[in-house]
């Protein structure tokens, strides 16, 4: 069954990769993003997220059967800018599309999260981000390190949050959307390549995202491609409110005993 699938942060890395997958394969992509893209819009602000919201309804009128968030914004960066892309864009993209998958037999919805959700964040801020006051959370928000990790963790800890508590809500699984993650560790991307550069940011990889692979230095758009599309597309019933580490092993090795 082919599918009309919205697509943010489609112009590059993750994204890029996946609505070429999905191109393949024979589905209608309708990517968003800065640049180079069907709708271009800024989901880093409230007009943003209603132009490409109205822009998306303009090109499927009749619906559409999957989103997938892929949009976001990489560390170090000033910890509201963070907030502004990672959370509340991505929570604004499945709300204002919602009505619009609604409409299909099969609607699906996939949240790229990170294992970085898994590191030191801002409890105060999280609360903030889930509360839905956005203004609040950017102002808690300007007191965190731009050059520490903690404002880019506390955006995808609270995406993450947020994904597991909509997911079974009536809104989504009672309406039989089906709400899921996938959460990269290391991928090689643009967004990423920095860290790749230098020894310090391989270093603070190393750190953060310890993989098990001896073989695969980095995981590469494609494979997370793979994942993200199986949920985008899937036929069952049976799966939602789950996030799949796509990690090289990040998240075993950081939550061994953990079931």
């Amino acid at each position: 069954m082919k599918r009309t699938i919205v697509i943010t942060g489609a112009a590059s890395g993750i994204g890029r990769a996946t609505a070429e997958k999905l191109t393949a394969e024979g589905h209608r992509v309708i990517g968003v993003d800065l640049r180079d893209v069907e709708v271009v819009a800024d989901l880093s602000t409230p007009a943003g997220r209603q132009a490409m919201a109205a822009a998306v309804a303009s090109l499927a009128p009749d619906g559409v059967d999957s989103v997938i968030a892929v949009a976001g914004a990489p560390a170090p960066a000033p910890a509201p800018r963070l907030l502004a892309i990672n959370y509340f864009g991505a929570v604004a993209t499945f709300e204002l599309l919602r009505p619009l998958l609604l409409r299909s037999k099969a609607p699906r919805a996939v949240a790229i999260v990170s294992t970085a959700s898994l590191s030191e964040f801002d409890p105060v801020v999280v609360d903030a981000c889930l509360a839905g006051d956005e203004g609040a959370a950017l102002a808690l928000a300007q007191g965190i390190d731009p050059e520490g990790g903690t404002g880019y963790a506390s955006s995808k800890n609270a995406l993450a949050r947020w994904l597991r508590r909509a997911a079974i809500s009536p809104e989504w699984a009672g309406s039989g959307i089906l709400l899921n993650g996938v959460s990269p560790g290391r991928v090689y991307t643009p967004m990423t390549a920095g860290f790749f550069a230098s020894k310090e940011g391989l270093a603070m990889l190393d750190r953060y995202t310890p993989i098990a692979l001896s073989d695969c230095p980095y995981g590469q758009p494609e494979e997370l491609a793979e994942a993200i599309a199986f949920l985008a597309t899937l036929q069952g019933r049976y799966l939602l409110g789950q996030i799949l580490y796509v990690d090289g092993g990040t998240e075993a090795i950081s939550r061994t005993d953990m079931i």
